[in-house]
Parts: C-alpha cells; sequence; structure tokens
C-alpha cells in the first residue's frame, strides 16, 4: 500500500481507520474492500505532493479528479475512485476531521454508456432449453437459468445459495447481497420445480458421496463458482446458437427489461434486484424506452 511506502501522514491514518470502518462497521465484500483500498492509495500517492499528506480539499480533488479523465479511464472505472473518495470524506466528515465535503461539488461521469446487453423472450428460452437434462450437469444448469430467469439475483449471490435459503413452499428465496444486505425474491412455480428436479435428481451425484450446504455445486463436490457458472453459460449458449450478448449476468439483465416491459414498477424492481439506489435501477428504464423508440419507427405511419 502506498501509506506504507510514504511517510505516515493524517491522511493516510484516514484511510485506514476509513477501511477498518468499512470491514467492520459496513461489512463490505473482500473484493470490494480491496478496490477501495487500491483507489484511496491513488488518491494518497497523488495528493503527497500537492499537500504533503495532509486531507484533501476542493481543489486538490479537483486535480486528482481531472487526473483520473486523463489517464482515460472508463466512467465505470472513474466513478468506483470517485464513489471511495466520497465515503473516505463522509467518513472524515463525521469523525470530526473535516469541516465540509471536498467531493460536494464533483459530479459523476455518467455511467452504462451503453445499454446492458439482454436477450429477448425466444432467446432467453432457448438458452433455458439447452442444458442436457439427462446429465446431472443439465439439470443442475436448467435450474440455475431458471431460478436466475425468475428472480434476477446476482451471479455471487447464486452460487453462495444455501438449500435452506429457499422456500419452496412459499415460493421464496432468501438473498444475502452486497455489504451482507438480506433481502426475499418471489421465485415462480416453473423454477422451483426446475430447482426440485435438480436436487431430487441430479445433487447427490454431482456430490459423489461429499457433504455441501450450497445448493449448486460442481462434478468436484464442492459449491458452484463464478467461473463454473460462466462455463454453463458459454456452453448453453453455443448449443442454443446465441453468439451475442451473452455475460455472466445476462439473466438478471434479461429479467429486468422483461419485468419491466410487463409492466412492474420501478420501486418493486429495485427491491428484488437488491440495488441500493434507485438511479441503479433505472438503467433499465432507458432499455424499455429504445425498444418504444424502434417500435414507433418501426410501425408508426410518419416514421
Amino acid at each position: 500500500m502506498a501509506d506504507q511506502v510514504l511517510a505516515e501522514t493524517p491522511l493516510s491514518r484516514g484511510i485506514r481507520a476509513f477501511l477498518a470502518h468499512c470491514r467492520m462497521e459496513r461489512g463490505l465484500s473482500k473484493n470490494t474492500l480491496e478496490a477501495y483500498a487500491t483507489d484511496l492509495d491513488s488518491l494518497l500517492a497523488f495528493l503527497h505532493p500537492l499537500n504533503q499528506g495532509n486531507y484533501p480539499d476542493r481543489e486538490s480533488l479537483a486535480i486528482y479528479v481531472n487526473a483520473l479523465y486523463a489517464r482515460e479511464l472508463n466512467s465505470r472505472s472513474i466513478a468506483r475512485h470517485l464513489s471511495a473518495v466520497r465515503g473516505l470524506c463522509h467518513f472524515l466528515m463525521g469523525e470530526g476531521l473535516l469541516a465540509s465535503d471536498p467531493t460536494e461539488h464533483i459530479g459523476s461521469p455518467k455511467q452504462w454508456a451503453t445499454i446492458p446487453k439482454f436477450l429477448n423472450k425466444e432467446q432467453v428460452e432457448q438458452l433455458i432449453q439447452a442444458p442436457d437434462l439427462s446429465k446431472p450437469s443439465g439439470l443442475r444448469d436448467r435450474a440455475m437459468f431458471e431460478l436466475l430467469y425468475a428472480t434476477g439475483i446476482r451471479v455471487s449471490e447464486l452460487i453462495k445459495l444455501r438449500r435452506t435459503n429457499l422456500d419452496t413452499g412459499l415460493g421464496l428465496v432468501r438473498v444475502t447481497g452486497k455489504g451482507n444486505k438480506q433481502r426475499i425474491v418471489p421465485v415462480h412455480a416453473e423454477a422451483l420445480e426446475a430447482v426440485r428436479r435438480y436436487v431430487e435428481e441430479a445433487r447427490e451425484l454431482l456430490l459423489k458421496g461429499k457433504e455441501s450446504a450450497d445448493l449448486f455445486v460442481t462434478a468436484r463436490g464442492s459449491g458452484m463458482t463464478r467461473q463454473g457458472f460462466w462455463a454453463a453459460v458459454k456452453i448453453n449458449g453455443k448449443r442454443a446458437g446465441i453468439f451475442h450478448n451473452l455475460s455472466p449476468h445476462v439473466l438478471r439483465h434479461t429479467f429486468a427489461t422483461h419485468l419491466l416491459e410487463g409492466g412492474a414498477d420501478l420501486r418493486s424492481l429495485q427491491a428484488m434486484l437488491g440495488h441500493s439506489d434507485i438511479s441503479t435501477t433505472e438503467i433499465y428504464t432507458h432499455v424499455v424506452r429504445s425498444r418504444l423508440r424502434e417500435t414507433v419507427d418501426r410501425f408508426h405511419p410518419r416514421a
């Protein structure tokens, strides 16, 4: 870390305290903490020649943000940097170490310059039907695809599911999302049936006598991984003849898009997706608007 190379300063101590707060009080994930640490190290190293390691002010932060843009980082990387810096400054204010918020007038770059990729209804049906149900892995893949399309949960949430997280009687799944926040998401009968069949006919065959609390497991008898899920998407996508718009999160984006197209309200979608800020959910309204635009352009007599 940069504060191990540079001399101890107020800012380096503040960053260390903020990261400890994020870990113990906010319960942020290991990946988020590592990203915050990397971004704040960058801030510390950049500001040190400007202010000798003191807390940032509005002027020094403006210089830092300009430097981020000069590095030609993409909008999501810059937004992540700024999220870490804002979190740090809010923490320092809460601790009485900053009198005002130097990030107050620093805007975020426009994110999601491109609309999230999603499948149409025919494609998602083809993907769900692609797994070979004569194999245990095929029953598992079908169940994973059905559950993701039914709930819109993240892949990271899917692979952490335990058998006890799914209430088949009530048709609900309890999901642990970012920051260890829990939410309840409804599951329709078709997805529940796919999971039931996988559990009863395939799961023990994949485990080969091993014990696991994970709902979805691999042929090695361990819990499903992101890499394992991505491999399942690629294999079955190829089998379904879908070579574009596939990503680990394609079923999450497809779920959200199709729900809005069907008339769901934005707040309900926000709750199911586990977004802390509704502005994150609003990207899917852009998807629907673009589809409406295409419809008008195609079918209106004066278009």
